[in-house]
């Protein structure tokens, strides 16, 4: 599975369509607003945001008070679209850096408030996933909080269709572990971006995350489209209406 040429070459290909100052994709609706709420409390808090793409979330959590934020992500144009906007509109204590999180890569240990990975680990297999997430555990302070979200693994299962976000599954729930699943996902404007899915079940995040060093149980969270986002564009979000989106998980290290 070649899935880190892959997202390199996926991302760096589309980089000037996820770039964004405001809402326009499907999951800065979905699931960013509810990520950022359960980030809080933020004020004076130091963060790194592992697969930060264009600098989103990290751009947003600085707005809401955090001291620092430091963004990894593999994809060169996409930290170039970071740093632009950086540029641009600076922000003291904000800085992003091109990095292969699956290889080893300097970590400040126990240095961090809250480590947030945004639709990070459906990018990794398995093995990835739990050192990426070890990683993330020795970067925390103690008490400190890693917040995550990845697409519900049941998605690919109960949405065939495309428009307004799908994946293609390969096998089924269980025999597709570890399988690289391809989709889009659109902007509100109509333009698809392409995104994939390395298929894990819900016991495989639990998993992980114990192997990562975490003893605490998670709070585990399913994402949805709400009555409030139909009203907002029914056209756009009613094709999901009722369906689980995405997983956000919160745990602490202790």
């Amino acid at each position: 599975m070649k899935t880190i040429d892959d997202t390199r070459q996926i991302y760096n290909a589309q980089a000037e369509q996820w770039t964004r100052d405001e809402p326009i994709l499907l999951s800065d609706y979905s699931a960013r607003p509810f990520l950022l709420e359960l980030c809080e409390p933020i004020s004076g808090s130091s963060i790194l945001d592992l697969g930060c793409g264009e600098g989103y979330v990290a751009r947003e959590l600085m707005k809401r008070g955090a001291k620092q934020a430091h963004g990894i992500d593999i994809s060169e144009k996409m930290i170039d679209a970071a740093n632009h906007q950086q540029s641009q509109f600076p922000r003291k204590g904000l800085s992003f850096a091109v990095g292969d999180l699956r290889q080893k890569i300097p970590i400040d240990k126990g240095a961090h408030d809250l480590v947030v990975a945004v639709f990070l680990f459906n990018y990794l297999t398995l093995e990835e996933t739990q050192q990426t997430m070890q990683n993330a555990f020795t970067s925390l302070k103690s008490g400190g909080r890693l917040i995550f979200a990845v697409p519900h693994p049941a998605l690919p299962f109960l949405k065939k269709d495309q428009f307004p976000f799908y994946f293609e599954s390969a096998g089924g729930y269980f025999s597709g572990r570890d399988q690289r699943f391809p989709g889009e996902i659109w902007r509100r404007d109509r333009v698809p971006v392409r995104v994939q899915c390395v298929h894990k079940t819900i016991e495989d995040y639990f998993h992980c995350l114990k192997q990562a060093g975490f003893r605490l149980l998670p709070d585990v969270h399913e994402l949805k489209i709400t009555n409030d986002h139909v009203e907002l564009d029914p056209e756009f979000f009613e094709p999901l209406l009722d369906l689980p989106l995405h997983l956000a998980f919160q745990i602490e290290k202790q």
